[in-house]
């Protein structure tokens, strides 16, 4: 719940890559994380897939400056910019990644094989042209931040009223998980972001997180909805929480893409 998406880890560590703060190396071991192997194909000048130290160093010589996150949602294209072949790609993965300079965009396919828990992960990033424009409905850090002190409001009153403690063990579980990581600390971005950008990327995944929780996410004891007992109560869950995970998945988008945000705002 706490978890950052793949595009966003690429984003991060690739950004703090471009501008000097992180060596190759290094960033292929964050951006990988838990998986196995993380490659990418479609770059131009590749004939086949080629890992991310290689690929991070071709969108440089490509002229890529700066990664910037995309999170689309169905009826929210978050930080695309087009073409429609690439919004579907990453519509339907619900990340992808936008090489500002370079007009190209990454989009995860992942691959997982073995039982839960013990899965071995292979994911396979697609290489795809896009259009250098402005991505869609992403605010300023400072917007973000404002908008989600009253998400995180709304997010809490939610879990309250819809009687999320009576919905059973999973849920339970999922709330005492919540709770442990959000006063756990954890590494947050990567070198060279600001402060502020972090505590919004936080900020934003605890809300998400809460949101996750209320509306049943990973609930598989046929509880789904809480304490919800009708298609009209499960209706009105869902329309009291999608303006809240929306303002989260903005917000986590702006805490991403901040240094690019601080770059443009420094051009004369």
């Amino acid at each position: 719940m706490l978890d950052e998406h793949r595009s966003g880890r690429l984003t991060a560590w690739g950004n703090a890559l471009l501008a000097g703060f992180a060596a190759p190396d290094d960033v292929a071991l964050h951006v990988t994380g838990e998986d196995a192997v993380h490659r990418v194909v479609g770059l131009p000048g590749e004939s086949g897939p080629v890992g991310l130290t290689l690929a991070l160093g071709r969108l440089r010589a490509l002229g890529a400056t700066g990664l910037r996150l995309a999170l689309p949602a169905p009826g929210h294209p978050l930080g695309l910019s087009g073409p429609p072949e690439f919004n579907a790609l990453a519509l339907e993965a619900g990340e992808a990644v936008v090489a500002v300079g370079a007009a190209l965009g990454l989009v995860p396919e992942v691959h997982a094989a073995g039982p839960e828990g013990d899965q071995h992960v292979e994911v396979l990033w697609q290489c795809l042209p896009v259009r250098e424009a402005p991505p869609a409905d992403v605010p300023s850090l400072g917007e973000a931040e404002r908008e989600l002190a009253e998400a995180l409001r709304e997010a809490t009153a939610v879990l309250t009223r819809l009687d999320v403690a009576g919905s059973g063990p999973a849920a339970d579980a999922a709330l005492e998980a919540y709770r442990a990581r959000a006063t756990g600390g954890r590494e947050i971005l990567a070198p060279g972001y600001p402060p502020r950008a972090a505590r919004v990327l936080e900020l934003a995944q605890r809300v998400g997180a809460l949101v996750a929780i209320a509306s049943g996410s990973g609930d598989g004891g046929g509880r789904e909805h809480g304490a919800a007992v009708s298609a009209a109560e499960i209706t009105a869950r869902a329309a009291a929480l999608r303006p809240v995970e929306r303002t989260a998945r903005r917000a986590q988008v702006a805490a991403y893409n901040a240094p690019l945000e601080e770059r443009e705002r420094g051009r004369p």
